[in-house]
């Protein structure tokens, strides 16, 4: 079953609020005001399908520890054979189908997209499909190598996830050794090619990397780019997470506040899973992700594209719905579109907002398999 089916369990335990913003409402079946004429298919609580993540390999050259433990993604894991990838072909066809949904947002995800060989003739097929945002979410590793060849397929913008400027903690927390220099020369590349303005992520994760906080906002502050710190979040079923590893988004807020002063800044659109927040010097923004604490369930507007072809309506899924056997089945595009339409109009997900014993034991899909 999807994970729309959560909404049954039984609340044991209210959902933890800080007050970065005030509580937001209980969702409601009505559209939003924003939504209501546009051109999308509606979920059961009114979420239109506006953004797709897609999958293109569920590998990575890293072992993140919030991501893919090398205790569980070790030498002998079992990662998908090519064959049981969609080819760019079957992607760009799926993309080219859910479109008709409403989408605006691609972003190509992993594991790791940029080790999936000639990602860039994925993105210049991608790019061709009119009326498409289209970015992609790294580690940066190899980033310096083709930003290049990434800008000129057709992608727009890239985001670049980066734990801490410290290299023992980054290379402690991607658990493979690699330098911060790499990356960092990497989010330069991506800059000068014209994928900017380049958004750095930083997962904190208390007692590993939250005193890098500070050095990374110092060291981002005024250079363009933009700083996102995101709530670790209890995303698959390997990161043995536990609330009290949790940072709060308050908290980060209010350590940079202190330093540099921070006003709210509005959305550029409503849904953006980021909250803004501007230096009232004029030296950039940063952005604070905090699933966790203040559930953005509400205004979710994204589906997530597996590698080997299945539909996730959340982040936090137990299952998927298999698109690969219509595509490779003989099905036409309005088969397709029909079961994708069929799918997004039954989706009830709010994991969450409604985060309790009873969803936290439940064997979610990793992140590394259909991206974060």
């Amino acid at each position: 079953m999807p994970c729309r089916g959560l909404a049954k369990f039984v609340i044991i335990s209210a959902p933890v609020r800080d007050s970065i913003n005030p509580p937001e409402k209980r969702l409601s079946a009505t559209p939003h005001p924003s939504h209501a004429n546009a051109a999308h298919s509606l979920d059961t609580l009114g979420r239109p399908l506006r953004d797709l993540r897609i999958s293109v390999t569920d590998r990575c050259n890293f072992r993140c520890v919030y991501c893919m433990p090398k205790e569980v993604f070790g030498k002998d894991y079992q990662f998908l054979e090519h064959r049981e990838l969609l080819s760019f072909e079957e992607i760009t066809r799926l993309a080219r189908i859910i479109k008709r949904h409403g989408i605006e947002k691609i972003r190509l995800t992993g594991g790791e997209p940029l080790i999936r060989r000639n990602i860039e003739g994925l993105v210049a097929m991608l790019a061709a499909i009119p009326g498409l945002d289209l970015t992609l979410t790294t580690n940066g590793s190899l980033l310096a190598k083709k930003a290049v060849a990434l800008k000129a397929a057709g992608l727009k913008r890239i985001t670049v996830s980066l734990d801490s400027l410290d290299d023992a903690v980054f290379m402690k927390m991607n658990d493979v050794d690699f330098p911060v220099t790499r990356v960092l020369e990497g989010i330069e590349a991506a800059a000068a090619a014209g994928l900017a303005p380049v958004k750095i992520n930083m997962v904190v994760k208390r007692g590993v990397n939250d005193h890098s906080v500070l050095q990374m906002a110092r060291h981002f502050r005024g250079s363009g780019h933009i700083l996102r710190f995101i709530e670790y979040m209890d995303v698959g079923h390997t990161n043995g997470w536990r609330m009290d590893d949790v940072v709060t988004a308050r908290e980060i807020v209010d350590m940079i506040n202190a330093e540099s002063p921070l006003e709210p800044a509005d959305a550029h659109y409503r849904g953006e899973v980021a909250k803004r927040w501007r230096y009232l010097d004029g030296s950039g923004e940063i952005g604070v992700i905090a699933s966790v604490t203040q559930a953005f369930c509400r205004d979710c507007t994204r589906a997530r594209l597996s590698t080997e072809g299945r539909l996730f309506t959340c982040l936090f899924a137990t299952a998927g719905h298999e698109l690969k056997p219509l595509l490779r089945g003989g099905a036409d595009d309005d088969a397709i579109a029909a079961k994708i339409g069929e799918v997004w109009r039954a989706r009830g997900d709010r994991y969450s907002e409604i985060r309790t014993a009873a969803t936290g034991s439940l064997k979610k899909i990793e992140m590394s398999y259909i991206g974060g």
